[in-house]
């Protein structure tokens, strides 16, 4: 019962480090360029919703790799 705890608190940080990893880096595009002038507050709800989308995506693959290379001894 244990394992599921630890196996909860890892996935939760893993996301947490991931959201911020990708907002960091979706800084970098120039976003302005492409979305209407005035439109602050839905330019800003994209990036959220990009930001949860990528960063959901690359910690649920880390995590999968993570918990199967885990369990690769189980194997032999």
């Amino acid at each position: 019962m244990p394992e599921f705890g630890q196996h909860a608190i890892v996935s939760i940080f893993v996301h947490l480090i991931f959201i911020m990893v990708t907002w960091w880096a979706l800084q970098a595009i120039n976003i302005e360029k492409i979305i209407k002038r005035g439109k602050v507050v839905q330019t800003r709800t994209l990036l959220i919703l990009l930001t949860i989308a990528i960063a959901s995506t690359v910690s649920n693959f880390f995590l999968d790799y993570l918990f199967w290379s885990q369990q690769l001894p189980l194997l032999f």
